[in-house]
C-alpha cells in the first residue's frame, strides 16, 4: 500500500506558518512523502529562512521530500539570466522583500547599487540559484498529479505534464476550463489563491471562499500565506487537511466529513 502524501501549497517567505504546518502534521516514516507546490519566496519577510528550511528538510525527516518550481522561482531565473524589471519592480510581487531576508533592510529610497542588485538578483547566494535550477515542474505518484498552476489545455484535452513544453505553462497558467472542466486523475496545484477559484463548485467548506478549495477532481492549495492569508497542507489519500491559521495540536479536518448519524 503506497504510503501518506503531505502537500504544501504557496510559502511566499512565511516562516512562521510554515513551522506552524510542520508541528502538526503526524509523525512521518520513509514511506511518507512531502510535497511542496512552489513559491518559497517574495513577499512574505522570510523568503531565505523558508528556503534554508525546505533545502535541509530532507536531512531532517525520513520521509521524501519533493519540492517543486513556483512561477516566483522560475521568475527570479529569468531576472538572473537576462534581467525582467517588469517582474522586480511592482511592489505587489514581493521582490524587494526577498533581497531583504537575504541582506537586511534597504535603504527607502533604495540606492542605485542596491537596485542594480534587485534587478539582477545578484543577492541571492549561488547555491540557491543552483538549488532553483534544479526544482522539477511536476511531481505524480500513487495518490495524485502535482504541479504549481495546473494542467495545459490544447484542442480539447489537458495534458499530462510530460507531454507539456514549454514546461514553464505549468507555473504560469490560469483557465477557468481546468477549475471547472477538468476530469481525470486528481490534480493538486497552487498559484490561484482559492478566493478566485469557481466556490460553488468546492465541496470544503463553500461558505468560506479564503479555505482550501476542492473541486471534483482538482484541489486548490493556495491560501494567502505571504500576503495576508495562511499556509495549507492536505494529505493524501485520508483527503485531511491542516491549516496554520489553526491552534497548535488541531486536529486536521476532513475534506469529505462523515454524515452524522
Amino acid at each position: 500500500m503506497a504510503g501518506r502524501t503531505f502537500v504544501t501549497g504557496d510559502i511566499h517567505g512565511d516562516l512562521d506558518a510554515l513551522l506552524r504546518i510542520q508541528s502538526q502534521l503526524p509523525p512521518l516514516d520513509e514511506d511518507d512523502t512531502l510535497v511542496f507546490l512552489g513559491d518559497y519566496l517574495d513577499r512574505g519577510p522570510a523568503s531565505a529562512e523558508v528556503i534554508s528550511l525546505l533545502r535541509q528538510l530532507p536531512e531532517r525527516t525520513p520521509a521524501r521530500v519533493v519540492t517543486l518550481r513556483g512561477n516566483h522561482e522560475d521568475a527570479w531565473l529569468r531576472v538572473i539570466a537576462h534581467g525582467w524589471p517588469e517582474f522586480v519592480r511592482p511592489p505587489t510581487h514581493g521582490c524587494r522583500e526577498a533581497m531583504e531576508s537575504y541582506v537586511g533592510p534597504l535603504d527607502d529610497p533604495i540606492t542605485e547599487t542596491q537596485e542594480a542588485a534587485l534587478l539582477s538578483g545578484s543577492f541571492f547566494p549561488p547555491e540557491v540559484v543552483a538549488w532553483m535550477r534544479d526544482l522539477p515542474y511536476w511531481f505524480e505518484d500513487e495518490h495524485g498529479i502535482y504541479v504549481h498552476a495546473g494542467l495545459i489545455e490544447r484542442d480539447g484535452i489537458f495534458l499530462h505534464p510530460r507531454d507539456t513544453q514549454p514546461r514553464s505553462a505549468l507555473l504560469w497558467y490560469r483557465n477557468q476550463r481546468f477549475f471547472r472542466g477538468y476530469q481525470g486523475k486528481r490534480v493538486v496545484f497552487g498559484h490561484t489563491t482559492t478566493e478566485y477559484l469557481p466556490e460553488e463548485l468546492s465541496s470544503f467548506t463553500p461558505e468560506d471562499p479564503k479555505d482550501l478549495w476542492a473541486g471534483p477532481c482538482t484541489v486548490g492549495l493556495d491560501t494567502g500565506a505571504g500576503k495576508g492569508g495562511f499556509l495549507t497542507t492536505l494529505e493524501l489519500p485520508a483527503m485531511l487537511v491542516y491549516e496554520s491559521r489553526r491552534p497548535p495540536g488541531s486536529a486536521p479536518i476532513s475534506v469529505d466529513p462523515p454524515a452524522s448519524s
